[in-house]
């Protein structure tokens, strides 16, 4: 058996792992809270997560496995990106934990069209993330260059430096209504100074350590959305 092999192995297996974390976590923080399994709000956004990735697992893979080893990664080198997870932590239970307190008590009236269309626009996000993936090898969830890392400046690299947040931008702020909360609106609002902190501080350490940033910063002007920032 090669190294590459046990490698590969050691791989799926973390990756499935955190997978079944995945599901009993999200299932955790919408059904506890909801006080009931009949919370159908909960199920559809965990379908609209959890079945694209078990797609997206199997094509990494197969088909770019240090890359899925590179999204596992979850220690931060950097310290404001250790504050910037530390402090998301916080708002991932605000944000989420919120709808299923609001379905128990009713404190929101939502037609059921606004959620299917917020459905909608959480899968709009994840699949702008699925494009970064298959556009950047170097996808790394923490912040870090690696070894022989380039520029990637084609496909949505070409609108905005970091469209990976674009797409966990739309899927944050559409959340709320995907799970039945106006309330929650608000602490998913949060999602915008936490990115900014975190891209301000990926750019800085981007410039510092990767080759040719500061020039892809003149060609890409803006880093989030065209035409704002």
């Amino acid at each position: 058996m090669t190294a590459d092999s046990v490698s590969k192995k050691d791989i799926t297996r973390r990756a499935y792992l955190m997978f079944v974390m995945a599901v009993v976590g999200l299932a955790a923080v919408f059904f506890l809270p909801a006080g009931t399994l009949g919370y159908w709000h909960g199920w559809v956004y965990m379908g609209i997560l959890l079945i694209p990735m078990v797609f997206v697992l199997r094509y990494l893979l197969r088909n770019s496995p240090h890359l899925l080893e590179r999204r596992m990664q979850m220690r931060e080198r950097e310290l404001t990106q250790k504050r910037v997870v530390g402090f998301s932590a916080i708002y991932f239970l605000a944000a989420f934990a919120l709808p299923g307190f609001d379905y128990r008590w009713g404190w929101s009236t939502m037609p059921v069209w606004v959620v299917l269309l917020a459905d909608l626009a959480v899968l709009a996000g994840y699949g702008v993330i699925i494009r970064v993936f298959v556009e950047n090898r170097y996808a790394s969830r923490t912040v870090e260059v690696a070894i022989g890392q380039q520029v990637i400046s084609t496909g949505p690299y070409a609108v905005v430096r970091h469209p990976m947040y674009v797409g966990v931008l739309l899927m944050y702020l559409a959340s709320p209504m995907a799970l039945g909360s106006w309330w929650a609106l608000l602490p998913a609002a949060l999602i915008v100074p936490i990115l900014v902190v975190r891209i301000v501080n990926e750019e800085q350490v981007l410039e510092r350590d990767l080759e040719g940033y500061r020039e892809y910063k003149h060609k890409t002007k803006y880093r989030l959305l065209p035409g704002i920032w």
